[in-house]
């Protein structure tokens, strides 16, 4: 041995002792006792597997929901059959839902295709054609080059959104939506969640009319509101346009059973009133702090403690009404509004003479999305395949045929009889589905306190089942950093140069 190698023993000797020294703590106990998830939505399910992930085997998790496992992934019943009711299409680059259909044993299901027009509430100002090339150049002639510079905004907004699978692959975790938005995007990401998306586009130069009557039904039919949105949400909702779009086979919710079987976490059906913090006295001595969570389920009101608690579901007053006791300073109220949809299932066959057909036998289109016009009382429409039988063919004859209606209230008999020429019957499904969007407004964070974590936050940015599972997988890095002190993976700065460097 050198004299160099001896001069660094003592620092290696003093780092090695270190790392037994945090291996030799966790396998003592120094791991949480119990953990909470509350909500069992695809925000939930996932977090609980991600979390099972990462505190190991000997955790207990405990997975609380007042209703159904899969919140807003859910379908209902249609004469004998099931239809997707809530979330229904993931696109090819969600990476996340992708690994989950695969590590779970379930099947995919592509999208179906529709023939799609654009109803102004007067006429079709603009209908696909059964030729792909013939849709193409309808594009091209009515509006010139902006589908294609479309295309190439929302492939770069993507480009830039695949980060955050290198980010979390590596361990990576934020604090913030906005500090995760600005690791993927920068300063653009940031302008664009402060911003309407309509706004967005027209700086960066798009046509007024593309974006009313191409960008606009593309809001309406995703998320219910128009180009005021923005413009982050905007383009998840114009990434929601390309081709390749699935679902699950027998219905997406499966993912979330599937999620809650593989993370060996209890359900406890059972709605929160509250979660205190409390201190507890250790039986080594000393205190600790834990969370007491208090519910009310069949057999009544219980209590239960807790080391870390996720609340994956919105904190929002008609959704999940949560008092917080004893924290300082107090938890904030987030009051932001969840925008209502109703999803109305009719069977039977459209009226096509509302829209400007009096022949029915030449109106080929199945797929209706609509412009902001204040006489229309529909959002969308368009026919949908059970989630059973996803194999088979769409029907294109357009006779009596299943329609999911999208509208921002409920339809009247009145409505009804005016989009249908006859029908058998008629189910709704009304959601708070997603977040009111009129930026600029600040996300709620993703810690509330020390060891209490909200992934709901993220909806603010965007809603949708893969933000969601980004939004748990960051969560449980986050709760397992600060469980055990890694803070050189929390909001790092220049991730992607720093990991294309390592590489």
């Amino acid at each position: 041995m050198d004299v160099r190698s001896a001069q660094h023993l003592p620092a290696a000797l003093a780092l090695l002792l270190l790392l037994l020294g945090c291996v030799w703590s966790q396998a003592l106990g120094n791991a949480p006792d119990r953990i909470a998830v509350i909500g069992a939505g695809i925000g939930g399910t996932s977090a609980a597997y991600y979390l099972r992930q990462k505190f190991g085997r000997d955790v207990q998790i405990d997975l609380f929901e007042r209703e159904a496992v899969g919140g807003r992934l859910a379908t209902i019943r249609v004469e004998g059959k099931e239809y997707e009711a809530g979330g229904s299409v993931i696109h090819p680059l969600n990476l996340h839902m992708k690994a989950f259909v695969k590590e779970l044993g379930l099947s995919p299901t592509q999208g179906q295709n529709h023939l799609a027009g654009v109803y102004s509430g007067d006429k079709f100002v603009f209908e696909e054609s059964g030729w792909y090339i013939i849709t193409v150049l309808k594009l091209l002639w009515q509006y010139w080059l902006n589908p294609l510079r479309m295309y190439m905004w929302v492939e770069d907004i993507m480009d830039k959104f695949m980060r955050i699978y290198r980010y979390q692959d590596n361990d990576y975790a934020f604090t913030s939506t906005e500090k995760l938005v600005s690791a993927l995007g920068g300063d653009y990401f940031l302008q664009l969640l402060n911003e309407t998306i309509g706004k967005a586009l027209q700086k960066t130069g798009f046509s007024q009319t593309f974006i009313n009557e191409v960008v606009t039904p593309v809001m309406r039919v995703n998320y219910g509101q128009t180009v005021n949105i923005n413009g982050f949400v905007g383009a998840v909702s114009l990434a929601g346009t390309d081709s390749g779009l699935w679902s699950v086979t027998g219905g997406n919710r499966r993912v979330c059973d599937g999620l809650l079987s593989a993370s060996k976490a209890q359900l406890i059906p059972s709605t929160v009133t509250s979660v205190e913090m409390i201190t507890q006295p250790r039986a080594s001595g000393g205190k600790t702090q834990q969370y007491e969570i208090c519910y009310n389920s069949t057999s009544g009101v219980a209590i239960a403690h807790y080391d870390i608690v996720v609340i994956a579901t919105p904190l929002n007053h008609k959704m999940s009404n949560i008092t917080f006791w004893n924290f300082n300073p107090p938890i904030p109220e987030f009051s932001r509004p969840y925008h209502q949809t109703i999803a109305t299932f009719i069977h039977g066959q459209i009226n096509t003479s509302f829209f400007g057909y009096q022949d029915s036998s030449s109106f080929h289109i199945d797929g209706i999305f609509t412009t902001d016009n204040p006489k229309l009382f529909i959002n969308s429409m368009g026919v949908v395949s059970p989630v059973q039988n996803e194999q088979d063919k769409l029907e294109q004859s357009l006779g009596s045929a299943v329609w999911k209606v999208f509208s921002k209230e409920p339809l009247t008999e009145e409505q009804i009889n005016v989009l249908f020429s006859s029908y058998d019957s008629v189910k709704a499904k009304q959601w708070l589905a997603y977040p009111h969007y009129s930026p600029p407004k600040k996300c709620p964070p993703f810690i509330l306190h020390d060891q209490m974590y909200y992934l709901s936050g993220i909806e603010c940015a965007a809603s949708a089942m893969e933000m969601s599972a980004i939004a748990a997988k960051n969560v449980a890095l986050l709760a397992h950093h600060r469980w055990y002190g890694n803070t050189d993976k929390i909001d790092q700065e220049g991730l992607h140069e720093k990991l294309k460097t390592e590489f």
